[in-house]
């Protein structure tokens, strides 16, 4: 079966009202910096002609078959628009829906500005929010600072209560630098405990000056943490976080606890395939427009090389299907090294997101992903796992399975261990029967 013409495909805008402008200064932020592609007298507000002219034209964009849609605004902080902006936006968003069409609506935010009336509004038109949160207070102060310098975790976690409070669905958007990544299962049972059921991982890759993918690559051979900032995690750091934090998972909270990137590799896993485009074979289906309505290829691409052009002069669809964008999208798989080609979970990373592949493979060629020995570690760690959930789903049984099975193959290590006479080596084969080492299989667990 042909997959299915570009055009055909889904396409998200992520709306950026207020451009990069933040009340936080975040010393990890991309987009603060893009408010330098704008005049110094820019005026930031999305006027209402731009937004009514974006929704209009999103919803046009849409394939025909599409049953649902998705309003998304990010930033910046796009809160500072204030309540009013988005109470226009959501009777813009209905009157421009087709019948039988589902509305969806997201916001990203920092959480400080949250208050009941926000919180109020968000729950009467079923916003999904994403909350900016990096973990306790010492490793989330480490880098997401007001522009005083002050740590902001106390305001957000009373952003996180008030969600709470009223009812709002919302995911913690978890960035993963070099000062939590060492803390994966601390991190975890912090959101766990506060009752957060949706987690997104987002890792933190800062390439030095000059080391970008679409300009150049760093010479072959250079360390990994070379080519980046001091606060990026490092590439193995960031798979033994997943890992970790993976096993604490696996053992106790399938179906209870949520986290994009055990779901994106469940779906690789069933053959379905990521949609998550930082996992899923192409790109170029996310497009950003800025305040505006200049769309750009990709909010990590918003760059003068990457504008599609602007919707007041030229419509979203013709904008989003062109073929610079298809080209855009279709370089993500077109790109890969041999070594990734190769590689045997490539099916579950498709070699990550392009903004990322900077490093050399070992056989010299350039374009290999930054995370790349990281995302190996984990996906590897988890194929067993995968596997067997994968079967449980295929078969309509819950994959919350996994934990019983686990729980037996404990049990069968601990029998095995009593009647062999003498302690399980680190070294020896797990009792379990998984072929691997036990240090590296019950012994961890």
């Amino acid at each position: 079966m042909n997959p299915p013409a570009f055009a055909q495909l889904g396409l998200h805008v992520i709306a950026k009202p207020i451009g990069p402008i933040c009340n936080l200064a975040c010393k990890y932020c991309f987009y603060l910096e893009k408010e330098s592609l704008y005049p110094a007298d820019e005026s930031w507000r999305m006027p209402q002609e731009t937004l009514e002219t974006y929704l209009r034209q999103y919803v046009e964009a849409q394939p025909a078959e599409a049953r649902e849609i998705d309003f998304a605004y990010q930033g910046g902080e796009p809160t500072l628009m204030g309540l009013d902006f988005f109470r226009r936006a959501v009777r813009l968003h209905a009157a421009c829906a087709p019948a039988g069409v589902r509305v969806r609506n997201s916001l990203q935010t920092n959480g400080i500005r949250l208050d009941d009336a926000w919180c109020e509004f968000l729950k009467e038109h079923d916003f999904l929010v994403g909350l900016s949160i990096d973990g306790p207070a010492d490793l989330h102060n480490q880098f997401r600072v007001d522009r005083g310098g002050a740590g902001t975790h106390a305001e957000v976690m009373r952003a996180l209560k008030l969600l709470q409070k009223h009812g709002v669905d919302f995911n913690a958007l978890v960035c993963v630098h070099r000062r939590n990544g060492d803390h994966p299962q601390r991190v975890y049972r912090f959101f766990r405990d506060h009752g957060v059921a949706f987690l997104q991982f987002i890792p933190i890759v800062e390439p030095r000056a000059g080391v970008r993918a679409a300009e150049s690559a760093p010479p072959a051979g250079a360390a990994p943490g070379e080519t980046v900032s001091q606060r990026s995690v490092l590439p193995e750091q960031y798979g033994r976080f997943l890992v970790s934090v993976f096993e604490e998972w696996v053992h106790r909270d399938v179906g209870t606890v949520f986290v994009r990137d055990f779901d994106q590799a469940m779906a690789s896993w069933l053959g379905v395939g990521a949609s998550l485009c930082v996992y899923a074979e192409t790109c170029g289906r996310a497009v950003a427009i800025e305040h505006n309505g200049d769309l750009y290829s990709c909010d990590h691409y918003v760059l003068p090389e990457y504008k599609l052009g602007n919707i007041h002069e030229t419509p979203i669809r013709q904008l989003a299907n062109s073929a610079r964008q298809e080209q855009f999208g279709r370089a993500k798989s077109e790109s890969l090294p041999e070594f990734c080609r190769r590689c045997q979970v490539r099916f579950a990373c498709n070699g990550g997101c392009p903004k990322d592949r900077f490093l050399h493979a070992p056989g010299g060629e350039s374009g290999l992903n930054y995370l790349c020995q990281g995302l190996k570690i984990f996906f590897e760690h988890i194929d067993p796992c995968m596997q067997f959930m994968a079967g449980e789903v295929r078969a309509e049984r819950p994959a919350a399975g996994i934990m019983r099975r686990l729980r037996a193959q404990e049990q069968h290590a601990r029998q095995a261990a009593a009647a062999a006479g003498r302690p399980i080596e680190r070294n020896d084969p797990c009792p379990c029967g998984s072929g691997k080492k036990f240090k590296s299989c019950c012994m961890r667990r």
